[in-house]
């Protein structure tokens, strides 16, 4: 446990020992936990195994770089520097918050507060030690209230595409949605599009629900109308 906040790249450090317990493969994974996309894994460890350095980071496309700092790569994807919201066009290439280290990583981490971004990944980029990977598919930051109810839309079309047996059938059901089994909807309301709707969540008649959440336990009172909207404790 963290006595003080140690940034993005000191609790690794603080963990290591956890880390290196009953780790046959050498490998860890770190994920920002406020993104979305389809986590492509397995294709993740054979892209890193495959260029054998010390790190791999996954990268999105965006329309607009400026507003980010972007990762600057060769053309065999080896990382050569990160530039901060650049004025001029450089990449459209954004760290989509998922990597993969070689547990000899860890020991570039002192045991204080430090940032990966800035401090650990710069380093690693000098001595050609980072790759990046493009990210297929849709990837959204879901830091805010709005675009959590975003990245539930990507989500719930790219089940669509790949997983439609995951999503929610019935007269009630307009367009995607996830209802867990313990839900109770009355056959009078109208769900969707766009809904996920948590355990033991209540529904009741005449309610009509779109681009929204309910959060476990929740409920819609009778004739309501809810949208653009998470429900929760």
């Amino acid at each position: 446990m963290e006595d003080v906040p140690l940034g993005t790249a000191g609790p690794i450090r603080l963990a290591k020992d956890i880390i290196l317990a009953d780790n046959e493969d050498s490998l860890l994974f770190v994920f920002n936990s406020d993104v979305i996309c389809k986590f492509p894994l397995a294709k993740m460890v054979e892209f890193h195994k495959a260029h054998g350095k010390q790190g791999t980071i996954m990268v999105t496309e965006v329309e607009d770089p400026s507003k980010y700092g972007v990762v600057v790569a060769d053309e065999s994807n080896k990382i050569e520097r990160f530039v901060e919201k650049p004025k001029e066009f450089i990449s459209n290439k954004i760290n989509a918050g998922l990597y993969l280290f070689n547990t000899s990583m860890i020991d570039r981490i002192e045991n204080r507060p430090t940032s990966i971004e800035r401090e650990i990944f710069p380093k690693m980029a000098s001595e050609n030690e980072i790759y990046q990977m493009v990210l297929p598919g849709y990837w959204m930051d879901i830091g805010q209230p709005h675009d959590y109810l975003t990245g539930q839309t990507l989500h719930l079309g790219q089940l669509r595409k790949d997983s439609e047996s995951e999503l929610a059938t019935g007269d009630w059901i307009r367009g995607n949605v996830i209802a867990h089994e313990s839900a109770k909807i009355d056959p009078t309301a109208i769900v969707g599009p766009n809904v996920v709707i948590g355990e033991n969540c209540t529904i009741g008649p005449g309610v009509k629900i779109s681009n929204s959440t309910m959060m476990a336990g929740s409920s819609i009172k009778s004739y309501s109308f809810f949208d653009g909207s998470i429900l929760g404790w």
